[in-house]
């Protein structure tokens, strides 16, 4: 999963960062409205967490663009403006959460998870696939209820394709969703990835498959019966 930072504050921005990749999630961090506009367009963001003071205005304004064009994401607000017409304003304006400076980083990671969970009420957090199970709110997998260690893009990979099971995920489309802003993406990279993660599921006994599509991308689905 992946979060979108809007903080002009490096130092914070900075340990922010790494406290929620830590926690397992990918983030992309920017410092203006106009670049968290321009972000919004090249992926998709499970969580936005917006300063409210940035040098090119308010952080509110980026919420109405947030819901039309990533209308699932969850928006928490972070900011100083800790008064109670302040906290109204925000949540008035379209948040789902709103968190004043300072906070504990921990306290922030447990905000980011209930904002999830309660947007996948829909339906089970678990997917399952033959043997493997992959939970989109704790992001652990298992097969045949064992757990099973991935490294971080392997992890993120499996979630892309374990939420479109069956059906070819474009190129485009998991690279989006896998790497940030500021990765170096190489043309042969999303296959090694790909290749590394096929060798994974097949070292776990996982009873599923890994298919690649020339030139479109790829798709999991159960595997086949010998």
């Amino acid at each position: 999963m992946r979060i979108l930072l809007v903080e002009d504050h490096l130092e914070l921005a900075s340990r922010v960062a790494k406290r929620v990749r830590q926690a397992g999630f990918d983030v992309d961090h920017v410092d203006t409205i106009e670049a968290a506009a321009q972000a919004l367009v090249g992926r998709p963001y499970s969580v936005a967490l917006l300063d409210r003071r940035l040098p090119d205005g308010d952080g509110l304004r980026l919420i109405p663009k947030i819901r039309q064009m990533q209308p699932e994401s969850r928006i928490m607000i972070l900011t100083a403006l800790d008064a109670v017409d302040n906290r109204i304003e925000g949540l008035d304006a379209g948040a789902d959460d709103y968190l004043t400076k300072p906070f504990h980083l921990d306290e922030l990671v447990a905000r980011i998870r209930a904002s999830l969970r309660r947007a996948g009420k829909k339906g089970s957090p678990q997917i399952l696939l033959a043997k493997l199970a992959y939970d989109c709110e704790t992001r652990e997998v298992t097969v045949d209820g064992r757990p099973a260690t991935l490294l971080r893009r392997e992890l993120a990979l499996l979630e892309a394709l374990m939420r479109r099971s069956g059906r070819v995920v474009w190129r485009e489309t998991l690279i989006s969703e896998i790497y940030g802003m500021d990765d170096d993406v190489q043309p042969h990279t999303l296959t090694t990835l790909a290749s590394r993660l096929r060798a994974r599921l097949e070292e776990i006994d996982a009873g599923v498959e890994l298919h690649s599509a020339r030139g479109l991308g790829y798709m999991i689905k159960k595997a086949t019966s010998s």
